[in-house]
């Protein structure tokens, strides 16, 4: 068990404290004396703690790691992966450094998405005024015309992001692994349009306000020197109130509220959202989609297959307890890996579904008429 320095000098202060309380007039002077050496003890230097500062760089170079001609990330000077225990016995600070270059990972993601795949970023809500949040989608040029294939893609829940499967694949495999990519690029080139949905930017974070409360020190009917006493013993306490506050907390960070973005709060409404006002106005003939672990939980009662975590071989069939779409072996036993070890058999998948309906394509079920059919049951 640690203890802090803090707990060491002050828990025998308290002591003294006590102990000469219960002494007699004598021991006032040395009661005051001992006040007189706390005020002028460096409370913020006492109280600093060893967890270095949660200030980390903002772009992969200043972490030292670039991605190779592999797509795997690497330290530029070691060639050595991605070390999480950066610092040891220091794990919050290692989290809080590895969410951070996973914030950088996302960013880097995006412009792949729009540089590699030539993918346009497209601003929802499409009325949104300047001020308001917004998220956004990425399509290919002919999303919305291509009169053949369209295909969309859905991550999962969690910290990923549009383009992404996994954050950990990301850092720790590579990025074929990890990301959407070698879908959209196949996708694109055996002519489908491509959407990738972006269902867990449900809002952005502002700082809040601070509110200021009027003292009522400032009273006019009150003496000057009373008033003088009263704002002194004010900033006494929150002098104290700081000091147990950064005892509690040293690297607080700044207090953050949630603006939720209009109708894509949550990733169901953004689901929902793409397809009325995208999905559903496309010249498609044949809508495709890729749904990773939540991702896919809109979709398990359209003529789907889902591909599991099993330690059986890839496309072998696996028994489910529930009355959902049939279910196969992704050929890996690690649940972030299943989209793309599954990725030819999907391709397949799509290829075999298009032959078999020929030209002949049944209609999309709408939102209203899928609703309909939970509230017949």
């Amino acid at each position: 068990m640690s203890i802090s320095l803090s707990s060491l000098i002050l828990l025998p202060i308290w002591i003294s404290m006590a102990q000469i309380q219960q002494g007699g007039p004598d021991e006032k002077e040395k009661t005051t004396a001992l006040k007189d050496l706390l005020s002028r003890i460096d409370l913020d230097e006492l109280m600093k703690k060893d967890e270095p500062p949660l200030d980390f760089p903002d772009t992969l170079e200043g972490f030292e790691y670039a991605f190779n001609e592999k797509g795997q990330l690497r330290h530029i000077k070691t060639g050595e992966p991605f070390v999480f225990n950066y610092r040891e016995d220091l794990h919050r600070w290692n989290q809080k450094r590895y969410e951070a270059l996973g914030e950088i990972i996302t960013k880097y993601v995006y412009e792949l998405l729009e540089k590699d795949c030539n993918l346009k970023k497209i601003s929802i809500p499409v009325d949104a005024t300047e001020s308001e949040p917004k998220s956004f989608i990425f399509m290919s040029e002919d999303a919305l015309t291509n009169p053949q294939k369209l295909m969309v893609l859905i991550h999962g829940s969690g910290v990923v992001r549009a383009g992404q499967w996994a954050r950990r694949l990301i850092i720790n495999e590579d990025l074929d692994s990890g990301t959407q990519i070698p879908f959209i690029k196949r996708a694109m080139d055996e002519g489908y349009g491509v959407i990738v949905l972006n269902p867990n930017e449900n809002y952005i974070e502002v700082e809040k306000p601070k509110i200021h409360v009027q003292s009522s020190s400032d009273s006019s009917d009150e003496p000057a020197e009373k008033r003088e006493r009263k704002d002194k013993v004010s900033k006494e306490t929150k002098k104290r109130r700081d000091f147990y506050e950064k005892y509690r907390n040293p690297q607080r960070e700044k207090e953050m509220m949630q603006l939720y973005i209009r109708e894509n709060g949550s990733p169901e409404e953004h689901a929902i959202y793409v397809w009325d006002h995208f999905i559903a106005q496309s010249a498609a003939e044949n809508v495709f989609f890729v749904a990773h672990s939540y991702g896919g939980l809109a979709f398990v009662e359209l003529n789907c297959c889902n591909w599991v975590s099993s330690s059986e071989p890839l496309d072998t069939s696996v028994e489910s307890m529930l009355p959902d779409c049939p279910r196969v072996s992704a050929g890996t036993d690690r649940h972030e890996l299943t989209s793309w070890k599954s990725f030819p058999s999907i391709f397949k998948f799509f290829s075999e579904a298009s032959e078999a309906k020929g030209g002949s394509p049944r209609p999309a079920p709408t939102r209203r008429s899928h609703r309909l059919k939970h509230e017949e049951l």
